[in-house]
This record gives C-alpha cells, structure tokens and sequence, in this order.
C-alpha cells in the first residue's frame, strides 16, 4: 500500500469578501427596515424641556452690532405649523412625564392639530410587558409625516416624506 499525500483544501479567501459584504448590507438593510428607520436625511430639532427660553445675551465683538430681524416671505406651510405645535406640546408632555402612554401621545398629537383617524402612535409597552425607551407618533399632511419622539422627557420632531404606503410608520400604529 503507498501512501498518498494531500494537500488540505483550504476555501479561498476573495470567496468570503463578498460574502460577508453582501452578508452586512442585508443586515443593515432588514434592520433599518424593522425600526422604520430611514438612511434618507431629515428636518430635526431637537428640544429639551430644561432649554432657556429667553433671548442669549453675547459680550464680545460679534454684540456690539444685532443683526436685523429676517421678515417673513410667506405663511408657515401646513406641515411646519404642524411640526411646531407637534414640538411645543411634546416638550410639554415630556416635562410632565419622562415615558408617556400611547393616550397621551395621541392626545398631544389630536391637540396639535392632526387629522384624528390618521394619528400614529408606537406601542408604549413591549410583547413581554416591559415600558418601551421612546414613544413616536406621527400624522401625515400635505405628502409628509410630522413625527415627534419622546424619550427620557425629552421631545424630537422630524419631517419626512410620506410612504407610499399612505402612512408615516411601516405596520399598522393605529
């Protein structure tokens, strides 16, 4: 009997770049697909209900001449006086209560102005009976969805474009 040497297969190394590659992509992908999150850039403003509320005093050279007040070219948009009313009333809520209830949002969001049968609002507990970290609702107006975000009492409202689904979440909120 004569012994035969082999060689080990060893499995080459440019097979598994792309694979890990095309692997990565589809993960990204299916997780911004489960949070409904969007790679796409948005309007935000932030706003924490400690934030001053008074005009910001200055010393220094950049004081010494104010800049004067830019008039308004045209009304606020249906959308932007949405987000606006979204934004005061969340901060509000937020500094009521860190983590509200989906009744609450919905409230907030009905006083704000939003059409009451297409108000969005996430779940407030989780399948397992826990509190969630953030609540969102959102409302669509004008081809847009103002979505406003509490989370640790602290309100975040964005635009953004509406689905073409009709709707501001994927999956039904309601």
């Amino acid at each position: 009997m004569t012994a035969h040497t082999t060689t080990p297969r060893r499995p080459l190394a440019s097979a598994k770049k792309p694979l890990r590659t095309i692997g990565a992509i589809l993960v990204l992908a299916a997780t911004l697909a489960a949070t409904g999150c969007s790679p796409l850039p948005s309007e935000t403003v932030e706003t924490d209900a400690s934030a001053s509320t008074g005009p910001a005093i200055q010393s220094g050279p950049s004081a010494a001449a104010p800049k004067a007040a830019a008039k308004p070219t045209q009304p606020a948009s249906a959308t932007d006086a949405l987000a606006e009313n979204v934004r005061a009333l969340l901060t509000k809520l937020g500094g009521a209560t860190k983590s509200p209830n989906r009744g609450q949002m919905m409230a907030a969001m009905l006083e704000a102005g939003a059409a009451k049968g297409k108000v969005e609002v996430s779940i407030d507990r989780t399948p397992t009976g826990l509190a969630v970290d953030a609540i969102e609702a959102a409302a669509p107006v004008a081809g847009n969805c103002v979505i406003g975000q509490v989370r640790d009492g602290k309100a975040v409202v964005s635009v953004l474009p509406l689905l073409a689904s009709g709707r501001c979440f994927v999956g039904d909120q309601r």
